[in-house]
């Protein structure tokens, strides 16, 4: 797995959780997609992600 890979999987991962948190538990979960959306929008144009950080040191590959 690389590191986009990864980073495109947590984030599907954490979109999935938060919508079914705000389903299920209080709408104030939406705010984590939110979150989510703008990070993954600035990572586009800046190339860097701190999940990126982590993933490197975790040793997956560009």
């Amino acid at each position: 797995m690389t590191v986009n890979q990864a980073l495109r999987a947590i984030a599907g991962i954490v979109v999935i959780i938060s919508v079914l948190l705000g389903y299920f538990v209080s709408p104030y979960w939406y705010i984590l997609n939110g979150f989510v959306g703008l990070n993954l929008l600035q990572s586009a144009f800046t190339n860097w992600c701190p999940a990126m950080v982590l993933f490197r040191k975790m040793g997956l590959k560009e």
